[in-house]
C-alpha cells in the first residue's frame, strides 16, 4: 500500500518516517506541505494522511483540491477539532487526535487497506433504494417532503438549505421525478468541485476555438438539461463574476456558448442548494442579492440527521443490507450496543457520514453481528 503523509512539522514528519520503517508492507512518501504533495501525487497512491494546520494550504483546502480522488485520514490537535468535523463533511473516513501512538495510526491504515481490497474485488451492483430515493422516514422528513410535494407541481426555482450530507441531491432528484419534467433530463453540477475558471464553460458550453484547448464545440449543462431540471449544488461557491451571467440566463431563458454570439433558447427548471449562509455572503459582497431572490422562490430547509432520529436505524439497516449484497457477505445485523451507539452519536456529517460508517463496519466486521467496536465511532472523539 502506497501512502502519502503530509505534515509541516519536521519532528512529527521524521518521527513518522522512522516509525514506518518497521512496516515493510507500507510504502510511505512524506511531504512538508499540501502544495508540494499536489505536485507529486499520482494514481499509484492508495491513501493520504494529512495534518490540518499547515501554512500556504491547510488540510481542508487540500482535501477539497483532491476532490475525492483519494481516501484520506486526518491528523489533528484538539484545537482544530471543529475543522476535523468539517473534514467529515468532505468525506474523510478517519481522523486521529494528536498525540497518538503509531499503532493507532497503523490500525487505521490497515482498516482502510482492508476496505479498499474488498471494494476492488466486489462485483458492481446497483444500490436498491425506495421508490422515493429515501432510505428512511421521520416526522421532520415528512414536513420537508410536504413542501417538496407542493413545489413539484410548479416550475418555481427551489433553494435547498441544510448542512452537508443531509440529502440535498436526493431531494432535488425527488422533486424532478415527481414533476411534469420527470421524463426529461436531470443534470446535477457541484460548484465546489469545478475550478473557478471552468465553471462558465461547464454551464454554458463553448464553440471550437473559443480558447486554447477548445478543439471541438461542447454543449453546456443548461443545454444538456433542456426541458428538464438543472441542480446547482453548493451554489454559494459560484464565482461572483459568473453569477451575473447565470442571472441573465435565468431572466432571458437563453444562454450563449463561449466564443459564440448566437443565443440558444433554454427551458430549464432550477433547483439549487447550499450549506452556506447566503445572507452573510450578500453582506460581504460575495453573492448577488438579485440572484438570491431569483433562486429562492421556494426555500426548503432540510433538517440535520440529529433532528431525524427515527431515520437513523432505518438508514443504517437499509445500508447494511445493500452492502452485504454488494460485497457478497451473508446478511449481517447490528448488536444492541451498536444500535445504542448509532443512536447516541451526533452525526455531524449527517446521512453521508452514517452511510460511510455502516459500509466500513460491514466490511471490517468478522462476524455476522456488527458490534459497537466495529463502528469505530469512538475514534472520532466527538
Amino acid at each position: 500500500m502506497k501512502i502519502a503523509i503530509v505534515e509541516d512539522d519536521i519532528n512529527m514528519r521524521k518521527s513518522l518516517e522512522i516509525s514506518f520503517e518497521d512496516f515493510k508492507e507500507f510504502e510511505v512518501i512524506t511531504f512538508k506541505s499540501a502544495v508540494d504533495a499536489l505536485k507529486k501525487l499520482d494514481d499509484s497512491f492508495d491513501l493520504i494522511i494529512t495534518d490540518i494546520n499547515m501554512p500556504r494550504m491547510d488540510g481542508i483546502e487540500f482535501i477539497k483540491e483532491l476532490n475525492g480522488k483519494y481516501e484520506v485520514i486526518i491528523m489533528t490537535g484538539n484545537a482544530t477539532l471543529s475543522r476535523a468535523i468539517e473534514s467529515i463533511h468532505l468525506g474523510v473516513k478517519d481522523f486521529l487526535l494528536k498525540p497518538f501512538e503509531i499503532d493507532t495510526l497503523v490500525d487505521a491504515i490497515k482498516r482502510e487497506d482492508k476496505i479498499q481490497k474488498v471494494k476492488k474485488s466486489a462485483n458492481k451492483s446497483n444500490k436498491k433504494k425506495s421508490d422515493s430515493g429515501f432510505l428512511g422516514t421521520s416526522k421532520s422528513l415528512e414536513g420537508a417532503l410536504n413542501i417538496a410535494n407542493k413545489a413539484c407541481k410548479t416550475d418555481a426555482s427551489i433553494l435547498l438549505l441544510g448542512q452537508s450530507g443531509v440529502g440535498k441531491e436526493v431531494f432535488a432528484s425527488y422533486i424532478h421525478n415527481n414533476s411534469q419534467r420527470a421524463k426529461k433530463p436531470f443534470v446535477a453540477i457541484n460548484m465546489a468541485a469545478i475550478p473557478d475558471n471552468l465553471i462558465e464553460s461547464e454551464l454554458f458550453g463553448f464553440e471550437k476555438g473559443a480558447f486554447t484547448d477548445a478543439s471541438e464545440a461542447k454543449a453546456g449543462q443548461f443545454e444538456i438539461a433542456n426541458g428538464g431540471t438543472l441542480f446547482l449544488d453548493e451554489i454559494g461557491e459560484m464565482p461572483f463574476g459568473v453569477q451575473a451571467k447565470l442571472l441573465r440566463a435565468l431572466q432571458e431563458k437563453e444562454v450563449r456558448r463561449l466564443g459564440s454570439s448566437k443565443p440558444i433558447k433554454i427551458d430549464v427548471r432550477i433547483v439549487s442548494a447550499t450549506n452556506a449562509n447566503l445572507n452573510d455572503k450578500i453582506k460581504d459582497g460575495e453573492f448577488r442579492e438579485d440572484l438570491y431572490y431569483r433562486l429562492n422562490t421556494i426555500p426548503l430547509n432540510i433538517p440535520p440527521l440529529k433532528e431525524r432520529k427515527d431515520e437513523i436505524m432505518q438508514i443504517a439497516e437499509a445500508t447494511l443490507e445493500q452492502n452485504c449484497k454488494k460485497y457478497g457477505f451473508e446478511q449481517k445485523s447490528f448488536s444492541e450496543k451498536a444500535k445504542e451507539q448509532l443512536l447516541a452519536y451526533s452525526w455531524p456529517g449527517n446521512i453521508r457520514e452514517l452511510i460511510s460508517v455502516v459500509e466500513r463496519a460491514t466490511i471490517l466486521s468478522d462476524d455476522d453481528t456488527i458490534d459497537a467496536e466495529s463502528l469505530h465511532l469512538e475514534v472520532r472523539g466527538l
